[in-house]
């Protein structure tokens, strides 16, 4: 049940699918013909509307200071991996950061007629999305619902692109290096050619929703400890998850370290990889094999009793 991914699955995978899935990007813009000096090469931070589908940066045109951070090639866009809900806080309260990805690479703008096509992609994305969404099984519509009211899905956020009414301009970016950051803070290169032969997880569009809905839920984060206790022999006083794919997902649980000479246990948070018997490739199939997990969990808690 615990699986170990390799090198560059995690790190092409894990390049794509934040991008894939957190569409709000935080832009910092530069002074044009500034000195690179530290006392003036930032003018200011500002958190402007840029989505990004795939590999292409959509950009509100909110005045004319957008402008430098495409023209002058000095500027960065941060998009955050996905931390909903009281995920956030824990990571923040433990000093513990996710795992992150830094590209360089060229911003070119799309002409006219490949723009048009890029907005019907995108709408059809859309539809896809939300049509999923509207025929889910109860046991999915269960945990998206349980997320908070400011999770939004993918499919949320680029609606409100497509119906803003302002203008945007649509920008293809060429990747021209890859570095994967661990959550231990190790970084390694990752090779273009993988990058760009991997997939966006397709679970990744739903990924913050599905993982606010599950750590919301005192009984799923039940369920989580239990899987600790019975699939790795790791007794959890707490769990969240930390993080979707296809093949299973991560766990942050709270698990006893060394006693103190008092006769009193420590804690600490240690992350746990539970692997699914199968490929998720869609969301039903993701929550079918998670309420699979939890029913044969309880199983052997019965049988450990003798009550099975």
């Amino acid at each position: 049940m615990r699986g170990v991914r390799s090198a560059k699955d995690i790190s092409a995978a894990g390049c794509i699918t934040p991008l894939n899935a957190k569409t709000t990007g935080h832009r910092c813009r530069q002074r044009a013909h500034c000195q690179a000096t530290t006392e003036t090469l930032f003018h200011k931070r500002t958190k402007t509307n840029v989505l990004v589908s795939d590999l292409y940066l959509w950009v509100i045109e909110m005045g004319r200071s957008y402008i430098n951070t495409i023209i002058d090639e000095r500027g960065s866009l941060a998009v955050a991996n996905p931390l909903p809900g009281p995920l956030a806080n824990l990571l923040c309260s433990i000093r513990k950061l996710p795992a992150r990805v830094a590209l360089t690479g060229d911003v070119v703008p799309l002409k006219d007629e490949k723009v048009q096509f890029a907005a019907e992609s995108l709408r059809e994305a859309i539809l896809s999305e939300q049509k999923a969404i509207s025929e889910a099984s109860y046991s999915v519509s269960g945990i998206l619902s349980s997320s908070s009211i400011g999770c939004t899905s993918r499919s949320e956020n680029l609606q409100d692109l497509l119906d803003g009414g302002e203008p945007y301009t649509v920008y293809r970016f060429k990747i021209r290096s890859c570095t994967y950051l661990d959550s231990s803070g190790g970084t390694q290169e990752v090779d273009l050619e993988d990058i760009e032969a991997s997939k966006a997880d397709l679970l990744s569009p739903f990924s913050a929703k599905v993982i606010d809905g599950i750590n919301q839920s005192e009984a799923r984060r039940r369920a989580l400890m239990l899987f600790c206790f019975v699939y790795l022999n790791a007794n959890a006083r707490d769990a969240f998850v930390l993080s979707i794919d296809r093949k299973g997902f991560d766990v942050l649980g709270k698990v006893p370290s060394l006693a103190t000479r008092d006769g009193f246990c420590e804690y600490q948070w240690k992350e746990f990889r539970f692997s699914f018997k199968e490929e998720a490739h869609d969301i039903e199939t993701f929550c079918r094999l998670l309420v699979e997990m939890e029913e044969e969990a309880l199983k052997n808690v019965s049988s450990y009793s003798g009550l099975g």
